[in-house]
């Protein structure tokens, strides 16, 4: 399901459950409400933000991720559900005995993928791609030489400008590539549960305070989607992180790319992802099912150009 992300961002509200909708209240007066069943995650970014225990019950039941962000969008906790999926047990079974060489493979999938994609994002924007292909060339089982953070440090650069330093607690730039990334990492999150996989078993990522280490190895190839937004947007002189820029990061997730089954938006291409790397641990598959390594600019075009 493609659903819609609600960001809380105004102060002092209460979320409750009301007869399968989310409702927002102010001052003891309804300001909204949603179907459950329509939300693909929950994302609060406000201050004085109350929910009932009923309403977090009903969204982990529909294993939609009830994201708390902390300074500059950055999240600092997610509510995940126990039971995303019929078969949870023995899926989580087959990652906790996935082979280390199964791992290193899918990982050298992911990078590969990420490198192809940020390439596409610099040619969109008229820099030059051929250093991030030839990096991909270079990309072996389980990365070993840190090809990933080689090809980091060449893109921001030809992206952003030399002066720019990727820094969660900076403003400006940064702070858009926070919340995008944000609504980006609550998507993935969504997949991962609702395939009946653990957050936390990553394929690369090993930080022991990280409880969402796959859904950063996965969300990884399509970041460079949400770089590519947050570009055309400082062009424009958009560089606060205001409602409407909000909407402009979010509806990234809606944009269509192409796949190996065809052309499905961002957000459903998350899920086929997924549902892959579950076929790869169960047996069933060796290959992940990543954006096309020959995504074309055109595209992108439509997040490159945002007016």
């Amino acid at each position: 399901m493609i659903g819609r992300i609600l960001d809380i961002a105004q102060d002092k509200r209460h979320l409750s459950l009301e007869r399968g909708f989310l409702v927002v209240h102010a001052d003891g007066q309804e300001q909204g409400r949603v179907a459950l069943d329509d939300i693909a995650a929950v994302i609060i970014s406000g201050h004085g933000i109350t929910h009932s225990s009923n309403l977090l019950a009903a969204l982990a039941e529909r294993a939609v991720p009830f994201v708390l962000c902390g300074n500059n969008h950055h999240p600092v906790g997610v509510l995940w559900a126990t039971e995303g999926n019929y078969r949870q047990s023995g899926r989580m079974d087959a990652q906790l005995t996935a082979g280390k060489p199964m791992q290193k493979r899918l990982w050298q999938q992911v990078v590969r993928s990420k490198l192809h994609m940020q390439a596409t994002v610099l040619e969109c924007v008229g820099a030059p791609s051929a250093p991030l292909l030839h990096l991909s060339e270079k990309v072996r089982s389980g990365d070993p030489e840190n090809i990933e953070a080689q090809g980091a440090r060449t893109y921001w650069t030809l992206l952003f400008g030399e002066e720019f330093r990727r820094n969660r607690d900076a403003p400006g730039i940064n702070t858009l590539l926070n919340y995008g990334y944000t609504v980006l990492r609550s998507a993935t999150a969504r997949a991962v549960m609702s395939s009946g996989l653990h957050p936390g078993l990553g394929l690369h990522h090993c930080n022991a305070l990280n409880a969402m280490r796959l859904v950063d190895d996965l969300m990884e190839p399509f970041r460079p989607l949400i770089d590519l937004r947050v570009h055309a947007l400082t062009k424009s002189n958009r560089d606060i992180l205001d409602p409407p820029n909000k909407k402009a990061l979010a509806d990234v997730l809606y944009h269509d790319i192409p796949s190996e089954a065809g052309v499905t938006p961002v957000m459903a291409s998350i899920s086929r992802l997924t549902n892959s790397l579950v076929q790869a641990y169960e047996g069933s598959g060796k290959t992940l099912e990543l954006p096309c390594h020959a995504i074309e600019p055109m595209w992108l075009q439509a997040l490159a150009s945002f007016e």
